[in-house]
């Protein structure tokens, strides 16, 4: 059975020095350059990624998040309207279960 990869193709122009610096490291890493460069741009798509996916927050702020979750504010009259409307609408849910 012939294994079938999906691939594609990207092209790009680059000065000659930043490709014999390419060529250098893939060398010195025993690699080809376009195992080199594609493994080269994952890990730096990856962490771009997850760069942007991250929250940051200052030592301020950290400690503010921190007393916001220690402390969490009394219930106001929405609140408790909408718990309230939550839990008959589980209850309802339970109940229909129950009776299937």
């Amino acid at each position: 059975m012939s294994k079938t990869t999906n691939s594609a193709r990207i092209d790009a122009r680059l000065p000659q020095s930043v490709l014999d610096l390419i060529k250098r490291a893939a060398d010195m890493q025993g690699r080809a350059v376009s195992d080199f460069v594609v493994t080269s741009a994952r890990e730096a798509a990856e962490q771009a990624i997850e760069k942007q996916s991250m929250i940051q927050l200052s030592l301020a702020e950290q400690k503010r998040f921190a007393k916001g979750l220690n402390a969490p504010v009394k219930p106001n009259a929405a609140m408790r309207k909408a718990a309230k409307l939550h839990e008959r609408l589980v209850q309802s849910d339970l109940d229909g279960i129950a009776s299937d």
